[in-house]
């Protein structure tokens, strides 16, 4: 089990919640914009947020923008250990940084002495762009020179005092991504920040991301996510929760069971469980629905969830745990489960 590390009042590592995170695309020196994406992203489900630092301006607007939101924040930081410094003193929960490119061993000293002063984790690893030449050469492009390039970064903060650190090894290739955090995992304690990196556009994006956090997670690798996608970051919030909620490691969503249709089905199932889908989207609280197809796959195969609605020729049924309780016409379904699922939360 690896150790925990605290990231504002969000504790990952050591069988905590697995916590979501996405990346704004907006720079958090533009405040109101910023704030607002933040809280956008949190009603679906986002736990800590990441924001590219580029200059002083955003290295200090972390203060402000904390004042008016309740969630974790990190700063990303590259080539400019300054910025590590100005965003740390700004009010970051956290850094992301390259120890290798950031000006060296003393500019890393640095920056060790002020996470530690600041009393806050590091993010450190490597990317499939950014291993160390000397690995490459030795191993080539592989699982071993990834892992030892992001275990050469955590030494060296190790090096300096530096305790609190979260380790990512990230590639585009799922499979390289998997063996990748299989391989550190075997040689530290630290959380694992886990993702397919550049992993496409959304629908693509989604499945890379899929299989490889979910092939982790079942393997007990990973204690923070991010779904990469060229998409807006809501989508890799949604997609995350999706994700976790698949695997069980999430109990306040909404579960949808939905039949695929057949030649059977005597109704509009696909379109119905989209509506159920998109009305239920916001609500935190377990709750097990299923919209069936038909009478074959209907309150018998659904029988676990606790409401349920299955179609046919004549109207449908509503059923709670396996039991039918109401008999509608297919023109009053919509109106009379929504109305079920509003008793499901009181």
């Amino acid at each position: 089990m690896s150790k925990i590390v605290k990231i504002g009042k969000v504790n990952i590592g050591g069988g905590n919640r697995i916590a979501v995170q996405s990346m704004s695309t907006f720079k958090i020196s533009n405040v109101d914009r910023a704030i607002e994406e933040c809280q956008r992203l949190k009603a679906e489900g986002l736990d800590i947020m990441r924001f590219s630092v580029t200059d002083l301006e955003d290295a200090r607007a972390f203060s402000e923008v904390k004042k008016r939101v309740d969630m974790p924040l990190v700063a990303d930081i590259h080539f400019d250990y300054k910025l590590a410094l100005a965003s740390i003193d700004g009010g970051a929960d956290k850094i992301r940084i390259n120890p290798g490119n950031i000006g060296g061993e003393n500019n890393v000293k640095e920056v060790a002495k002020a996470l530690k002063s600041a009393n806050i984790p590091v993010r450190v690893g490597s990317n499939t762009g950014s291993i160390e030449k000397e690995f490459l050469k030795k191993y080539g492009k592989n699982e071993v020179s990834l892992g030892e390039s992001a275990l050469k970064n955590v030494a060296l903060l190790e090096k300096y005092g530096v305790e609190d650190i979260v380790v990512s090894v990230k590639a585009s290739d799922v499979d390289l991504t998997v063996k990748a955090y299989e391989y550190v995992a075997k040689k530290c304690d630290y959380p694992l920040h886990i993702g397919v990196t550049e992993a496409g556009t959304e629908y693509n994006g989604v499945i890379k991301n899929s299989i490889g956090i979910g092939s982790l997670l079942l393997r007990g690798i990973g204690d923070t996510i991010r779904v990469s996608l060229s998409a807006d970051p809501v989508r890799e919030v949604i997609a995350g929760r999706a994700i976790l909620s698949a695997l069980g490691l999430v109990d306040d969503v909404v579960k949808i069971v939905a039949c695929p249709t057949c030649g059977r089905c005597e109704w509009d199932c696909m379109q119905f469980a989209k509506k159920v889908e998109d009305y239920t989207a916001k609500i935190r609280k377990p709750l097990k629905i299923a919209v069936m197809g038909c009478a074959v796959n209907g309150p018998g195969e659904a029988s676990d969830a606790d409401l349920g609605i299955a179609g046919g020729k004549d109207g449908c049924v509503i059923f709670v745990k396996g039991k039918i309780t109401k008999k509608v016409n297919k023109e009053d379904a919509q109106k009379a489960f929504f109305g079920e699922i509003d008793k499901c939360l009181r």
